[in-house]
């Protein structure tokens, strides 16, 4: 099926005389005959539910959809993309190991790196997106286990070279992983590119609708683990907490990724969605691809007033002619990119919050990428936490207004922005 279908049809299949849309199992646990058969689920013989802080059906429905999505083999849910990446990474790498990562991430996947998993012992070195080949190099380490970066980085908007990234991540023997929420799987699919591992906040785009946080997990099913024995033991050498269980013997390359992520991460860190929150979810993703085209027609035509204004003084936004990453955006993403736009005034920030104080139709709120237009000021907001050198290597410069287009109509979106400018 091509990806306007798999939005709506992906991930289950009714049963003659079930219901047509994806069932909501609200329960915490499942019943069975006998107590061999939950020892087979514990044991991971078998397939099936035992409890839903692992796995719930329609949790799994909604990842299936995803992964189907993305051309994955298998895929996961998390309780918000923040534990998605979080789970992404320790997957593979413990105490005294260490992450290659682009410098241009969101700011609280920045600070999960570089300050919480920092004091779990692992260490992150981050490199700019547009790096030499020999300072990319640079950034390895003998006890590197992974390389991360964003497709479209939040809220720099910088469009990373995937295949370039991925070879990199390739040549030492790791896998690449790669947040794709911006661009989601209906504009770019980093894992036709070389990605291993693909992330998304569900929270934006996905849903899309403000209703539900949420993440997910997709395995690319290519990264040989055993290929690479010693360096990602959690995979290739028995598990004792699962009685010896090897995952990449057991459950192959398309596989073993996101059990061991269920069956050891989701077990202990209990980050897992609700059945519903799955279901609402679900709910957008069968208008993702329909949105998708709205939201890139409506943010590539803001860009274009913004860029024309004499008051603004810079736009970023990847499907401009005049992006610098208007060649990769072609390569990666023809069809379009994202409805998020940045750019700035001079006045600094106070300029900027004076902008946004005056629009009507666009909101301010910590949000981004749904049907509503909203805006943000992330040095005071999301990227807060982060020092000034710090925001400069995320790309987030203190003017910033990050203005996420919604699905309105493009005409009021810009007489809402021409009035506000007007009155600065």
């Amino acid at each position: 099926m091509r990806k306007d279908t798999e939005c709506i049809h992906a991930g289950y299949t009714p049963e003659n005389g079930g219901p047509r849309m994806i069932p909501i199992i609200e329960s915490t646990t499942f019943k069975y005959d006998s107590s061999s058969d939950m020892a087979d689920l514990f044991d991971l013989k078998a397939p099936g539910y035992f409890y839903s802080r692992l796995q719930n059906p329609t949790c799994d429905m909604v990842a299936a959809k995803l992964a189907a999505l993305e051309g994955g083999t298998a895929g996961m849910l998390t309780s918000s993309g923040q534990a998605a990446n979080f789970f992404s990474v320790f997957n593979l790498a413990n105490a005294g190991d260490h992450v290659v990562s682009a410098s241009t991430i969101y700011g609280g996947t920045f600070n999960l790196f570089q300050v919480t998993m920092k004091k779990m012992g692992i260490d992150f070195t981050f490199v700019e997106p547009d790096c030499t080949d020999d300072e990319l190099e640079a950034a390895f380490r003998p006890n590197t286990k992974a390389v991360f970066g964003e497709t479209i980085a939040n809220p720099a908007l910088k469009v990373l070279d995937i295949e370039r990234f991925a070879n990199a991540a390739h040549a030492h023997g790791v896998p690449f992983i790669i947040d794709n929420t911006f661009a989601t799987p209906i504009n770019c699919r980093p894992i036709e590119w070389g990605a291993d591992i693909v992330t998304h906040s569900t929270t934006k785009y996905i849903d899309g609708h403000d209703s539900s946080v949420g993440g997910a997990i997709i395995d690319g099913g290519n990264f040989d683990w055993m290929a690479h024995k010693d360096k990602f033991p959690g995979l290739t050498t028995p598990d004792d907490s699962y009685h010896g269980t090897v995952y990449a013997e057991a459950f192959g390359n398309g596989g073993a990724f996101i059990t061991k992520a269920t069956a050891q991460l989701m077990r202990d860190f209990g980050s897992s969605p609700s059945a519903f929150s799955a279901y609402i979810i679900n709910l957008g993703i069968e208008s993702l691809s329909v949105r998708m085209k709205r939201h890139c027609e409506n943010g590539l035509a803001i860009a274009e007033y913004l860029e024309k204004h004499p008051k603004v003084k810079w736009v970023t936004y990847p499907g401009l002619k005049s992006s610098p990453d208007y060649e990769l955006t072609q390569k990666y993403m023809p069809n379009g990119t994202c409805g998020v736009v940045a750019f700035g005034l001079d006045g600094g920030r106070a300029k900027a919050e004076e902008v946004m104080g005056h629009l009507k139709v666009a909101m301010i709120a910590t949000h981004v990428a749904d049907a509503h237009t909203c805006v943000l000021h992330p040095a005071s907001s999301t990227h807060r936490q982060l020092t000034d050198d710090e925001l400069v290597a995320c790309g987030v410069r203190p003017e910033m207004i990050r203005y996420s287009a919604g699905i309105e109509d493009v005409n009021d979106l810009i007489e809402d922005l021409a009035q506000a400018l007007d009155q600065v």
